[in-house]
């Protein structure tokens, strides 16, 4: 996109702070609302849905981390665990791992192990992360489909500030640091930070 006028575009880049400060709390929040919502609820009941069809879906599911994680808002920190309640929805699985590697998305029966604690530690969301664990709801060693647990997507994707909190803790660091050394398949084709 291209402004027909620079002065427009010169203002609008001066004032990003100041017009455009809560953008990505918005995001993240207008994506939790719609995954939360019953149309989409709906669809772990029946025959799930070609997300290439509904872009809104498929992209609600693969970035609202990417937001939250910029500015995690109050309302987004409410909505989210109502999400990751148990496991992460099964279509918004899909999308997300359909993206880190389409071969897991061919993997339909696998996706209820992705939990609500690996979804966060994909996206390095500590804050939510942290509200989690403290819920004392999800088993922390638990190996996702892939046999890759929190700490291991956490390291994985580069959350520095994430793997520090799980060992700090001391929560999880043998049991993680094994089965990411033991399951290359917990550094997905596609992922590698090189």
């Amino acid at each position: 996109m291209r402004f027909i006028h620079f002065t427009l575009q010169e203002h609008l880049s001066a004032h990003h702070n100041i017009l455009f400060s809560r953008s990505h709390s918005t995001i993240a929040e207008t994506c939790l609302t719609y995954l939360n919502s019953q149309q989409v609820k709906a669809f772990s009941v029946g025959a799930p849905p070609d997300v290439q069809d509904m872009p809104f879906l498929e992209y609600c599911s693969v970035y609202w981390g990417v937001h939250a994680k910029r500015d995690f808002s109050e309302c987004a920190r409410s909505l989210a665990p109502e999400l990751l309640k148990g496991h992460y929805g099964e279509i918004s699985t899909r999308s997300l791992i359909g993206r880190v590697n389409p071969y897991y998305a061919e993997s339909y029966d696998t996706y209820f192990l992705f939990s609500g604690l690996h979804c966060p530690s994909f996206f390095g969301i500590v804050e939510l992360v942290t509200t989690l664990i403290e819920m004392d709801r999800y088993a922390i060693n638990e190996g996702d489909f892939s046999g890759c647990t929190p700490l291991g997507w956490a390291a994985h994707n580069g959350h520095e500030d994430e793997v520090k909190y799980y060992l700090d803790g001391k929560r999880s660091i043998l049991t993680s640091l094994i089965i990411t050394a033991e399951h290359p398949s917990c550094l997905p084709i596609g992922m590698d930070k090189k």
